[in-house]
């Protein structure tokens, strides 16, 4: 992408004023991008993107500085621009760079830049017909579908040379339905790092189907009940809760400052034993996997909360400065123009032992969270506000009527104690997660669980 020789100059001119640690990252990325709404191809974007971002350490001081212009004299003028930014300290030793290798662990069988654009457009008008296809009262089917291809080299001063490719592909499905005098929307996005043979292989029948069938469901929904109740919270994306609430809480970015409930707590009890909670960035074409981070370091199974037990972040390189730990694999940005930190890949809860049917006979009332919504988070506190985009009632053992306008509200510390079912039914849910270091592709996943009480906002009064 760009000379070894050039990288060399550019990470010395970085150290040139008295930093200890500096570090290139170089990015060419391809992205496509198609909306179809009401059978029609609304946009269409195709677009290549290239830069280069140039951190600095000096101790606990970090700078950064990123560059479209990749010539040597252009690269040198930035990073001597924010050599300038560092002050003191005696400068850093450049080792000489080593090329590392690895086995990539997601194959790709068929790049997206090589297939025609009517074969994308193909697939969405499949799903669209299949969405419409569903009911009379589905009204408006909205689709999005998007392919990157990112390119990165990342050299640092310590001598590491590594690059990787990443692909990621991703089809979201939105159906409106409207009954004449309400309107109602369901929502299913499948994505993973992989190329476009993922987006053929979907079984649009199942994603398609179930965002129509959820905005019908919801269009004849009862108000919901508020109080406190057992919530039963569905697999796959019901895992959103646990990455907004406590996944960020155990983000170094949130730890090294103390601004997280779960600061200083390693080897303390934060949830019931039957809770293992795992951050993993291994997992074979998940869209939230990668082959190495954002620093250069191989991804890895981090293992949270181990029966109930802290056992751990997630730890970036600068933040490891600030603890006094080693990094964990689990730095990321969104692209040259963001400071990398440490985020979330594929998190979720470990399988436990009850059936799915086991947890619902034994709950005599409640609510059951099948799908989850949008919501807020406080990250320094674990605050949280969730819409449930499909809810139903459950009583006396039995999944009963629909509801709508279900909310639930709770901290995320508090609820993860609360949890006392886990299901066998892992399953992963594909989102984008925004933080500092921008907008990223992240997993959440679970089995279905119970929580034996959580605040329930709904439309009605119980």
């Amino acid at each position: 992408m760009i000379k070894q020789s050039i990288i060399e100059n550019v990470l010395e001119a970085a150290l040139s004023t008295g930093g200890d640690f500096s570090e290139v990252f170089i990015e060419d990325k391809y992205v496509n991008r198609i909306e179809l709404q009401s059978g029609k191809i609304e946009k269409s974007i195709s677009g290549r993107d290239f830069g280069v971002g140039i951190r600095i350490f000096s101790g606990l001081q970090s700078i950064y500085t990123y560059t479209t212009d990749f010539s040597e004299e252009g690269l040198l003028i930035a990073a001597k621009r924010a050599a300038h930014a560092i002050k003191g300290g005696a400068q850093g030793i450049i080792h000489p760079l080593r090329k590392e290798t690895f086995n990539p662990i997601h194959q790709i069988a068929l790049m997206p830049q090589t297939v025609e654009h009517a074969r994308k457009v193909s697939v969405m008008r499949k799903a669209n017909e299949i969405a419409r296809n569903y009911d009379e009262r589905i009204r408006q089917v909205a689709l999005r579908y998007i392919d990157e291809e990112q390119n990165v080299l990342i050299a640092n001063s310590e001598g590491k040379f590594v690059e990787d490719t990443r692909v990621h592909s991703r089809l979201s499905i939105q159906a409106t339905a409207s009954d004449g005098i309400e309107m109602q929307t369901g929502f299913y996005g499948p994505g993973a790092h992989a190329g476009f043979e993922f987006i053929e292989n979907l079984n649009l029948e199942h994603y398609a189907g179930e965002a129509a069938r959820i905005a019908v469901t919801m269009l004849g929904a009862e108000e919901c009940p508020s109080g406190k109740f057992s919530v039963i919270i569905d697999n796959e994306f019901g895992g959103v809760i646990f990455h907004e609430a406590c996944g960020h809480g155990l983000e170094a970015t949130s730890v090294a400052k103390d601004n997280s409930v779960f600061a200083n707590r390693i080897g303390e009890k934060v949830a019931p034993d039957i809770v293992t909670y795992i951050d993993d960035g291994t997992l074979p074409n998940e869209w939230g996997s990668l082959n190495i981070d954002d620093e250069g370091e191989k991804t890895r199974k981090n293992v949270l909360i181990e029966n109930g037990i802290l056992k751990g972040y997630l730890i970036d390189k600068f933040n490891a400065r600030r603890m006094n730990a080693d990094a964990t694999g689990s730095s990321r940005r969104e692209s040259y123009r963001f400071n990398p930190t440490s985020r979330m890949t594929n998190t979720y809860i470990a399988p436990g032992t009850s059936s799915p049917d086991d947890i619902i006979a034994s709950t005599e009332y409640g609510i059951y969270a099948k799908y989850m919504g949008g919501g807020q988070v406080n990250p320094a506190t674990g605050d949280y506000n969730f819409a449930v985009m499909e809810a139903y009632l459950v009583k006396n053992g039995k999944i009963d009527s629909p509801v709508r306008g279900a909310t639930l509200i709770g901290n995320g510390a508090k609820t993860l104690q609360l949890v006392d079912r886990v299901g066998n039914n892992l399953a992963h849910g594909a989102g984008l997660c925004g933080a500092s270091s921008g907008s990223l592709p992240v997993n959440v996943g679970q089995p279905m669980i119970r929580v034996s009480e959580i605040t329930v906002g709904g439309t009605k009064g119980e």
